[in-house]
């Protein structure tokens, strides 16, 4: 049962990142007025805010995918599913820094809560070793 609960919540947390997503391709916003990630401070000087946008979205999609995989596979008790959360959860980490405009207004609507989960998660998985499938 532990399984199947935390391999929704790792689906549950990759569906969020398609939140990101949506926003970063104003589908809708997740803040009146938010243009994050146009100002990305590391991405936006160096490619301007409609690139920013399109690699903000593909990043995105690609961490709500590799969450949703394998939240899966830990259901499904696959092999694969540790490797592929703890990749999803590094990436993330890193686009969400990356992506961050630099300033500490709207923390959590740029990602801040979604990288502390993520540092849960590594924690777990790579420290604890949970959860085990044996």
């Amino acid at each position: 049962m532990a399984r199947f609960i935390i391999g929704l919540f790792i689906i549950f947390h990759g569906l969020v990142y398609s939140l990101f997503f949506a926003q970063s391709q104003r589908l809708f916003e997740l803040r009146p007025g938010m243009t994050w990630p146009d100002d990305s401070w590391f991405f936006s000087r160096i490619m301007g805010e409609q690139a920013t946008r399109w690699l903000a979205s593909i990043s995105f999609i690609l961490s709500a995918i590799a969450f949703v995989a394998g939240g899966i596979g830990l259901i499904l008790e696959q092999a694969w599913w540790r490797p592929i959360v703890v990749g999803a959860a590094i990436f993330s980490s890193v686009i969400s820094v990356l992506f961050w405009d630099g300033r500490r207004q709207q923390l959590g609507a740029q990602g801040a809560i979604g990288l502390l989960i993520n540092l849960v998660i590594l924690a777990v998985l790579l420290f604890l070793g949970l959860p085990s499938l044996g």
